[in-house]
């Protein structure tokens, strides 16, 4: 399985808030539907392809539906959140480590876990990189105080 990782980023909040949130999906759709103005024209235009359960996050690909749950086995609380691809064309996971650096700080790498042919690593490798970096960054900037 090839993995590709963010950079450490650094949140300013304790790890049990951040792993509270970021494992229960459904707390994202309320604060995309309050800001639903503020997202750039392709984000809104894309955002109803993307849905939010209480475990699991759905998008619509182009490659058809792609479900992502909360995999409980492979979770550890409050230190490790696994989503698996439930629905999806290749095997793979989406997992956020964290770390508490203080009680009000914590450290979190986010990573891209994918069973890819070996030809398709080349074409895509560099795209999966980027996305997992922007993925980690995503995570330092989210307000948790109001999810």
């Amino acid at each position: 399985m090839d993995t590709y990782k963010s950079d450490a980023q650094r949140i300013n909040h304790n790890i049990e808030t951040i792993y509270g949130k970021l494992s229960n999906p459904s707390v994202f759709q309320a604060q995309i539907e309050a800001n639903k103005d503020r997202l750039p024209d392709e984000a809104r235009a894309n955002i109803d392809k993307v849905t939010f359960g209480p475990d699991s996050i759905s998008i619509e690909s182009p490659m058809g539906p792609l479900k992502l749950a909360v995999d409980a086995e492979q979770s550890v609380a409050p230190n490790r959140i696994v989503f698996t691809a439930a629905q999806a064309p290749v095997k793979f996971n989406m997992v956020i480590e964290l770390t508490a650096v203080s009680d009000s700080e914590t450290d979190s790498v986010a990573s891209l876990q994918l069973d890819l042919p070996f030809f398709l690593r080349g074409m895509v490798g560099k795209q999966l990189e980027e996305g997992a970096k922007k993925f980690g960054q995503m995570l330092a900037m989210l307000p948790y105080d109001n999810l």
